[in-house]
């Protein structure tokens, strides 16, 4: 498997943020399945480089991303033969693992949303830890109108966001979610104007990478694995992580602060 040219996936380290943007704006950075080896590929460098300390996914042009480029090979476009097993080896392999590495990577994820996000890029953005979303961003269940069911983790991620109801409706009918509608809903933490969109997603993710990076990945961890288990193995995985926690320097810097009264120093480990 060859990886996307590094023109359309763009990659820059910034004050400990790192920024992955899609770069196909012609195409609606619709995703190629090399593109997302790439994304993966990057999100995996972020989780186990102790100077990366957020990440920051967005793109160029007018939209974030209009889904699976369905046109390109191995996203399931016209084939002389499919046999069974092949669609949902091709998700498992390709959409679900590119929404896995955002909600397993162990930093902090921002998605800034500067346009339409359709199918999979509606998911690949609400996987996010925090979303930033420009005013005139959308975020559409497509697959409806295709007469496909979500995948990517759709069903995972929505009904976690907004409840069962709000997602079937979201899904059923795939009419297209206004960035303020979508913060009404949850699905979205701020919306801004267009041109401010980048300089509030920076000033969110630097302030994420002067944080406690350990204990904020852990925090992560168990928020999301909360939504999954039961009271007794959250409140367990709970103590564990703060066990494993004041092992940290940060936690060491944190109560040191505290208690001579003055601003903590975090460095990520």
């Amino acid at each position: 498997m060859t990886t996307a040219p590094e023109d359309e996936v763009l990659h820059r380290t910034d004050n400990g943020v790192a920024w992955i943007t899609l770069n196909r704006p012609a195409a609606m950075n619709a995703l190629t399945w090399d593109q997302r080896e790439r994304i993966i590929t990057l999100l995996a460098d972020a989780s186990a480089d102790p100077a990366t300390r957020a990440v920051v996914i967005t793109a160029t042009g007018k939209g974030f991303c209009a889904g699976a480029d369905l046109r390109s090979n191995g996203n399931g476009g016209a084939a002389a033969e499919r046999i069974a097993g092949d669609v949902a080896r091709m998700i498992r392999l390709g959409a679900q693992r590119l929404v896995t590495a955002v909600l397993d990577c162990e930093k902090p994820v921002i998605a800034a949303v500067n346009g339409t996000a359709a199918g999979i890029g509606a998911h690949l953005a609400l996987a996010c830890d925090l979303v930033i979303a420009a005013e005139p961003a959308r975020f559409i269940e497509v697959f409806v109108r295709r007469g496909l069911v979500p995948d990517g983790g759709g069903a995972y991620l929505l009904p976690r966001l907004v409840g069962p109801q709000k997602a079937k409706e979201l899904m059923f009918f795939g009419d297209a979610v206004p960035a303020a509608e979508a913060e009404r809903l949850g699905l979205v933490n701020k919306v801004v104007p267009a041109e401010e969109l980048e300089r509030t997603a920076r000033e969110w993710a630097e302030r994420l990478a002067q944080g406690p990076t350990r204990a904020i990945a852990m925090t992560k961890q168990l928020v999301n694995a909360s939504l999954d288990g039961d009271r007794a193995a959250a409140l367990a995985a709970e103590a564990t992580a703060q066990e494993i926690n004041m092992t940290t320097a940060d936690a060491n810097e944190g109560v040191a602060s505290f208690v001579e009264r003055r601003t903590p120093k975090y460095l990520g480990r």
